[in-house]
């Protein structure tokens, strides 16, 4: 769209510019080019936006229908590379498809701007052939740092080094014992190298690896599911990949769906590469972000490894992403623009024209799907590498297992941990709930502690002595004395969480010291703590490891041998349509740790529903029949990957007001040929961060064209102002 705003401009400035500006706005605003500013599409740019200055990108060429003397002119050109042709078009691709301005998206390949200036240069010091007149044991302590490093280093490194004050370090150099010189402020980027192949690939690995290097000699797009059972190695196929990529002078983009998936893949990477990948996360700090922004739009990194966000990153040449456990769910962006990264990923190499790389051991139904229409190439590993093999997997009933109310590990698990421990093994215990218990409630009146902001039960948190809801982040010591009738001490815990089980383990097993992964508590805050118990129990370190999800997926435990799931059926309730799907991939996946190295494994599933098709297809090993069924019913039921959904959530801090704009949307909703909206009704989740919920779900055959009739839907209705309104087309969850 043109601008808004009125000013007078300059009457020589003629050549206009079309801006996008990182902000939720319709469109781009048109701006004047200043005499002797060279523009190109693509530059990054600060411009006027009413008393502000903004940083925003050429989208193109301006166009005419405002007069000159009605737009303001761009007021600099930022120093940086500018955006590729391939990410302006995934912008544009992106907002179109999930219905959302584009600058909203733009925001999000913005989320650094202090990179776009050129990082200035830090004074540094090295030794020189001087002594200090007088030396003490702080000044020898930096001299021995100094020489022993051959590159400069910053009074700030000198000083964390030598455990000393920055004024130490300068003190030496105004004494001549420290010389002054400039260094680039960060240091360059370590670049992977081609000959350090450390791992001999089996035959089937160097089939599946040489129709890789096929596709991407094709030098366009294409997408290749590359199926493996766990183990089987498909990590060094597609390091294969990667390294062909490299040879021909791109760029390699791997994501992955959890971080804590980095710990083991960087040390992989660098045995095979000679150096860790650049990595791209939430926890890396602003200077660490900025330094990686700007050297991968400068093409400096070559491979990159990240989360769903890195998608948004400049590449200056990317030719190669690989996307790795695929299936999971963690892919989907569930805040802001709401989008599936791995979907994205898709469209991202297809506009881009270079092959992508889906790798897992349970692919996504979308994505068999996709293989079995043709769209998708399918390359599979059926063995596991170096001769493991899969583990056996047996269920226990726990109907008949008959334990008391406060223990959940039945007898044969308990048998069998034993057991494998006795013989020097290592045990995981799987229960995807974090905390201490699921719902604390009074024994005396009933009450159960809620989130005062959510309609969600307050988790406990024993370590912390606290309970939390894990929807919003409201957290509150736990109570003495419960809130409705005061009685103390009447307060129970319901349900176990991977705290408890370990209080049980404690107690069934005394010389063991259990340690647990879930992310969240104490003993493991923050990304380093999950890494360190992560690497500890790949080493050995850890006998017995009780942990949710962020176990499951990737990890390589040589000395582990029994996993043990204690709540196999958890995640089978509710109506979310991919629910069985869900389980049968995390119950697979996390079955998948046992036994890869030289013992064999053993899986043990407690459920109270051993018959349901998901834990038969599990203990047989054979699960084609259970996806051959689950194909079958979304057909018939037209649900994804056979129809269109999109759900439409509605927030808002008056519950009237909120109700009352939904029943209008409903009234006016699109019906007819293939097109239905169901509700609106009340969100699953009923208040969230102290705002109400509703939900509108519209579903649609595939070749409806959803996001216009969406478009035409939305625009006969203005939404109140204290009222959100958020898209998600392809909904994974329902909340």
């Amino acid at each position: 769209m043109d601008s808004p705003n009125s000013t007078a401009a300059d009457t020589r400035l003629t050549t206009r510019a079309s801006i996008l500006l990182p902000l939720p706005l319709a469109g781009t605003y048109d701006y004047l080019v200043p005499d002797g500013m060279i523009l190109q599409a693509g530059d990054y740019v600060v411009v006027p936006l009413g008393t502000r200055e903004r940083i925003g990108v050429v989208w193109g060429p301006g166009g005419d229908a405002l007069p000159a003397a009605r737009l303001k002119a761009i007021r600099d050109k930022c120093d940086a590379p500018p955006m590729p042709a391939d990410l302006r078009a995934f912008i544009d691709w992106v907002a179109g498809y999930t219905i959302q301005p584009p600058g909203a998206v733009l925001r999000m390949a913005m989320r650094v701007p202090a990179a776009l200036t050129p990082p200035t240069p830090v004074t540094a010091f090295r030794a020189s052939h001087n002594l200090p007149a007088r030396m003490t044991a702080a000044r020898q302590r930096v001299l021995d740092v100094v020489q022993a490093t051959e590159a400069p280093l910053t009074a700030a490194e000198i000083a964390r080094k030598a455990q000393v004050s920055n004024a130490v370090v300068r003190g030496l150099a105004d004494s001549g014992a420290l010389t002054r010189v400039t260094r680039p402020r960060h240091a360059p980027v370590p670049q992977p190298a081609l000959d350090t192949e450390t791992v001999t690939l089996s035959p089937d690995q160097q089939t599946a690896a040489d129709s890789l290097r096929a596709s991407i000699a094709e030098a366009a797009f294409s997408v290749t599911l590359l199926e493996g059972v766990t183990g089987s190695g498909k990590t060094e196929v597609y390091f294969d990949a990667i390294a062909e990529t490299l040879r021909r002078g791109q760029q390699a983009l791997i994501l992955l769906p959890e971080i804590a998936l980095t710990v083991q893949f960087l040390s992989r990477f660098e045995a095979r590469f000679g150096c860790q990948p650049a990595a791209w996360h939430s926890e890396l700090s602003p200077p660490r972000r900025q330094h990686i922004w700007r050297a991968v739009a400068e093409g400096e990194v070559r491979v990159l490894v990240g989360a769903r966000s890195a998608l948004f990153l400049p590449f200056a040449e990317l030719g190669l992403i690989v996307v790795d456990e695929e299936h999971d769910p963690a892919f989907k962006q569930e805040e802001g623009v709401i989008y599936q990264a791995r979907d994205m990923a898709v469209v991202r190499a297809s506009l881009g024209e270079f092959p992508i790389v889906l790798a897992s051991a349970t692919p996504s139904l979308e994505t068999r799907v996709n293989v079995e229409s043709g769209r998708y190439r399918t390359i599979s590993l059926s063995r596991r590498h170096g001769g493991a093999q899969l583990p056996t997997i047996e269920a226990v009933d726990m109907r008949a297992a008959a334990l008391p109310a406060d223990r959940w590990l039945s007898p044969r698990l308990v048998t069998a941990m034993r057991d494998s421990l006795a013989r020097g093994e290592q045990v995981l215990l799987f229960l995807n709930r974090r905390g201490y218990a699921p719902l604390t409630l009074c024994r005396a009146c009933g009450h159960r502690l809620a989130c005062p902001q959510c309609s969600a039960w307050l988790v406990e948190h024993r370590f912390q002595g606290r309970v939390q809801c894990h929807h919003c982040g409201f957290e509150t010591a736990k109570p003495e004395s419960c809130p409705a009738c005061g009685e103390e001490d009447r307060l129970v815990p319901c349900g176990p969480g991977v705290e408890r089980l370990a209080e049980e383990v404690a107690l069934l097993l005394p010389d063991i010291t259990p340690a647990i992964l879930s992310g969240d508590n104490p003993r493991e805050r923050g990304l380093s703590s999950v890494r360190d118990t992560i690497d500890a129990f790949g080493r050995g370190e850890i006998r017995l490891l009780i942990g949710t999800q962020i176990i499951a997926k990737g990890h390589h435990f040589p000395g582990l041998t029994l996993v043990g799931v204690v709540d196999a059926d958890l995640g089978l309730a509710g109506g979310d349509l991919r629910a069985a799907e869900r389980t049968y991939q995390l119950l697979h996946q996390v079955s998948g740790r046992a036994g890869r190295g030289n013992q064999a494994g053993h899986v043990i599933l407690q459920s109270y529903m051993p018959e349901h098709p998901v834990m038969q297809a599990l203990v047989s090993g054979d699960s084609e029949q259970f996806l051959t069924a689950e194909t079958a019913a979304r057909r018939a039921r037209r649900l994804p990957p056979f129809g269109r959904l999109v759900a439409l959530i509605l927030s808002g801090p008056d519950l009237e007001q909120l109700r009352q704009f939904a029943t209008t949307l409903a009234r006016t909703a699109p019906h007819g040929d293939g097109i239905s909206v169901l509700g609106p009704a009340p969100a699953p989740l009923a208040l969230l961060r102290g705002r109400h919920r509703y939900r509108l779900l519209l579903m649609a055959d595939r070749r409806q064209d959803i996001q216009q009739t969406i478009r035409h839907w939305l625009a006969r209705h203005k939404v109140p102002n204290a009222v959100r309104l958020h898209i998600d087309v392809d909904p994974y969850s329902f909340l």
